[in-house]
């Protein structure tokens, strides 16, 4: 059956647009069954593991049906500061070609700025409980008028004490709008909630936990940095004995620019995603089950609903957007009681995801180090023994004696042998490799910043800031992501304390800002 995409769910055509430049084509199990039935304007109940991508699937259908107005048309309830900011990041991304505003309002950070900002007009507001009454209090946060209310995992909510803050926000909404309320687990308190508060149609999608096992499969990582990663994919490739080699990329672009750079270093690989045509699609899949085709590069799209046996192995080149497409991704590979392989190329920042997925899936995800070029050089040589111990076993190789006494008058035998073997390797050997070792990856400490997009904040002036008023080298600074309202900017580990004790408290693009270091990001 063909795999359902985003552009087939109904969704409006600029929230398409930015799930689409978020890199994302095929829906997680929870967003596939679930948008549809918020589209229809139905409660639901959406219950899933963390990590299954149900941010989305509820601000998506949400963003699409939303209309503009003089008052805040949803409000999104976290249990914690940090779940606040990360919804409040997603929706940003998906919300990016709707016009639509948003406000990410907790404990901690100024209210005074909040205040002012809902003054000025927002359309959606993510935040905490006690500072969502906080405000409504103050009667700055008006929600009578509201067509949507999320409970984003709700059952954390439930463990933390805040239903009775839950029912008093729950109570001053309107009657009229459409609730949705996403958990992992769904305990008493909040099926009595759900009698009491949602609509008597109300739609309850659970997902089945069973799916997320990957028993049969070994699971690696390497932590690479952004440009070495194809050359890491290429020394891994080089090293490991790979007979059938299935290779994901996020992005269909992403697809070709890498079996393009393997094709131009030898590397015998094609690529399979939506926009090819069916018949090179079969093409392509008939050479690589009949191994005539080693790497088989695809899209999530391309490749789920394919029957490939005897894979040796699985390489997440990108990782994808939840863990079930993870898994998706790897169960191929540990088919019919074989034991399969799995590596995963990633960013610092991705390690947090992978301990996400190794508590959901109940597995372990050991570390490898990238190989050298030694390591290269000495497992192509154990495989030119086997071959040279094969050959002289099936004999039929003693029509070269001529080739090799004639030699034998210049040479003696050894340098011989050894310049066969030499002659091999080379032809063996794609990649150019100029360095044994590569970089290893340099450690970031990911801070939170207090002024976004809305101050006229932009990367170039963030890392302008910084190292004007501290010692820091811009080398010094990694990725810097503008939200409207906040930022967040990754720095070597270790400068991060001269940052929040030299720029705590200046101004930056016109706001007093503040500096701290953020929860690690759980990848939703």
């Amino acid at each position: 059956m063909e795999e359902i995409k985003f552009v087939q769910l109904g969704l409006s055509e600029a929230v398409e647009k930015g799930i689409a430049a978020m890199g994302y084509e095929v829906p997680s199990d929870i967003q596939r069954e679930v948008i549809p039935i918020i589209l229809e304007g139905k409660d639901v109940i959406g219950q899933a593991q963390t990590g299954t991508g149900k941010t989305l699937a509820f601000s998506a259908p949400m963003l699409s049906m939303m209309e503009k107005k003089s008052s805040v048309s949803a409000i999104i309830l976290a249990p914690t500061r940090e779940l606040a900011m990360q919804v409040s990041e997603e929706i940003e991304r998906i919300a990016k070609f709707t016009g639509f505003k948003h406000l990410a309002v907790y404990g901690g950070s100024s209210i005074d700025n909040q205040i002012r900002t809902l003054r000025r007009g927002v359309d959606i507001v993510v935040g905490t409980p006690g500072r969502v009454i906080d405000l409504m209090e103050r009667k700055v946060l008006k929600l009578q008028d509201v067509d949507f209310l999320v409970l984003d995992e709700a059952d954390e909510m439930l463990n933390m004490g805040f239903v009775e803050d839950i029912e008093k926000i729950m109570a001053g909404t309107s009657a009229e709008k459409q609730t949705m309320l996403f958990s992992a687990t769904m305990p008493d308190e909040y099926k009595r909630l759900s009698k009491k508060y949602m609509s008597e149609d109300r739609v309850h999608i659970k997902i089945a936990v069973n799916s997320m096992t990957v028993s049969t499969v070994s699971q690696y990582y390497y932590e690479v940095r952004e440009q070495y990663r194809l050359e890491t994919l290429c020394r891994i490739m080089d090293t490991e004995d790979m007979e059938s080699v299935l290779v994901f990329c996020r992005t269909k672009r992403g697809v070709d620019d890498l079996v393009t750079s393997l094709g131009e270093r030898g590397y015998n690989a094609a690529g399979m995603h939506g926009d090819m045509t069916q018949n090179v699609r079969i093409a392509t899949l008939k050479k690589f089950k009949e191994r005539k085709l080693k790497f088989l590069v695809a899209t999530d799209v391309a490749a789920r609903g394919i029957d490939i046996d005897n894979l040796s192995h699985v390489v997440n080149y990108d990782l994808p957007q939840d863990i079930e497409s993870y898994v998706h991704r790897i169960g191929r590979t540990g088919r019919a009681k074989r034991e399969g392989i799995a590596y995963s190329l990633v960013s610092g920042r991705e390690i947090g995801f992978l301990r996400q997925i190794e508590k959901v899936t109940k597995s372990k995800i050991v570390k490898r180090d990238i190989p050298t070029v030694e390591d290269i050089f000495k497992a192509k040589n154990d495989r030119f023994k086997d071959k040279v111990v094969a050959e002289l076993s099936q004999k039929g190789y003693e029509r070269f004696y001529p080739i090799i006494e004639e030699l034998k008058e210049t040479f003696n035998v050894e340098d011989i042998a050894a310049a066969l073997m030499h002659s091999l390797y080379k032809d063996e050997l794609s990649f150019d490799y100029k360095v044994n070792v590569l970089e290893a990856p340099k450690k970031y400490v990911r801070l939170f910043v207090t002024v976004g997009s809305m101050d006229k904040l932009t990367p170039k002036k963030l890392i302008d800031f910084i190292t004007y008023n501290t010692k820091l080298k811009p080398d010094s600074i990694g990725t810097v992501d503008i939200m409207t309202k906040f930022s967040f900017v990754d720095v070597l580990q270790g400068a991060e304390r001269e940052i929040v004790e030299n720029l705590n408290g200046k101004k930056l693009s016109g706001r007093k800002a503040k500096f701290e270091v953020a929860a690690q990001k759980r990848r939703r």
